[in-house]
């Protein structure tokens, strides 16, 4: 869990510097909550929301095209004795939780939870 927190910790700062040069990252507010890391440190998942949910497939694309200097920034800004491969996913718990909610305020659902 530490060194993923290193990593989101490292890639938060180079989103909010502008370090990532590319027209499709510098328009957009990327937030990181959470990075998994392997048992042994190989591979970091990265899974990242764009502000307001918009253009996810376009900055997750952006992002692809730039890992090669992610990985080499996030190796520098780290001393780990290998920079783990780097994937990018997009964070879809918000809208798994705004499906349960929905779920939750269904008139049936509503329904069977008064009888309780």
């Amino acid at each position: 869990m530490r060194v993923g927190e290193l990593i989101r910790h490292a890639l938060a700062d180079m989103l909010s510097r502008g370090d990532i040069h590319d027209p499709v990252i510098e328009t957009h507010m990327i937030t990181v909550p959470e990075v998994r890391v392997s048992p042994d440190l190989r591979l970091a998942t990265i899974y990242i929301m764009p502000l307001g949910g918009r253009d996810e497939q376009a900055v997750l694309e952006a992002l692809e095209n730039n890992k090669r200097f992610v990985r080499g920034e996030i190796a520098h800004r780290i001393n780990l004795k290998f920079a783990p491969d780097i994937r990018f996913r997009v964070d879809d718990r918000f809208a798994e939780a705004e499906r349960i909610a929905k779920l939750l305020r269904a008139p049936a659902v509503r329904r069977d939870l008064k009888d309780n």
